[in-house]
């Protein structure tokens, strides 16, 4: 099947393109800057750097007061999304690491948005089990452990409000989710992916940020 109008992105055109995007303020290069630092085994896991402005500006978008993240790490999407938000609004970050979310503490801090961020230190299943079953958050960004990601989608999906926006990252995986024959968290990614696109109760696409991010709208 052909690509249609897809362009290849090499780092030339990569850079091209953060430079028109909204650049990172000196409080998020900084914390990119030292998750790279402190932790560079696990680095990868940060957002990409073009997902911040994206993120932040689906925020606003849907007028989010009430937005959930599963999976901080040390933070970084979390202090771009409470940026977004107004200043009564509320991010309930969901992680296991008091040792990795401590960088983002610090970040959002020295940002003057840690009010509006709420971090659960906890199973994430075990925070979104605990919370109002009604529809009530506006948006969530998903990106934890893959193997709980439908699990995580079936706590989330009831507790959206209608227009409400689920971003899952790492919808691609590098590219493993081609491989019928992998076994963790590309198989987990390749059932999820499936489990999206047969869900009738949201809108979604897929799309090639980053390492693939599904947009799905609460119908």
């Amino acid at each position: 099947m052909s690509k249609g109008n897809s362009t290849k992105i090499t780092d030339e055109l990569y850079a091209y393109m953060l430079a028109h995007n909204p650049p990172l303020d000196e409080v998020q290069r900084d914390l990119v800057k030292t998750t790279y630092a402190r932790l560079p085994d696990h680095a990868g896991m940060q957002s990409a750097e073009e997902q911040a402005p994206l993120l932040a500006f689906l925020v606003r978008l849907v007028n989010a007061r009430h937005v959930v993240e599963v999976g901080t790490f040390t933070g970084f999407s979390a202090l771009a999304m409470a940026q977004a938000l107004p200043a009564d609004g509320k991010l309930i970050a969901c992680d296991i690491s008091e040792e990795w979310t401590a960088y983002g503490k610090e970040a959002w801090a020295r940002a003057e948005v840690a009010d509006r961020i709420e971090l659960r230190i906890a199973p994430a299943l075990d925070t979104l089990r605990a919370m109002p079953a009604e529809p009530h958050i506006d948006f969530a960004y998903l990106d934890a452990d893959k193997g709980n990601y439908i699990a995580y989608w079936e706590e989330l999906v009831p507790r959206m409000r209608p227009g409400g926006l689920i971003a899952a990252d790492n919808v691609l995986y590098h590219g493993t989710v081609l491989d019928a024959e992998a076994t963790g968290s590309p198989a987990a990614i390749r059932a999820f992916n499936e489990h999206v696109a047969k869900d009738p109760r949201m809108d979604s696409v897929m799309l090639t940020v980053a390492d693939g991010l599904t947009l799905s709208r609460k119908i």
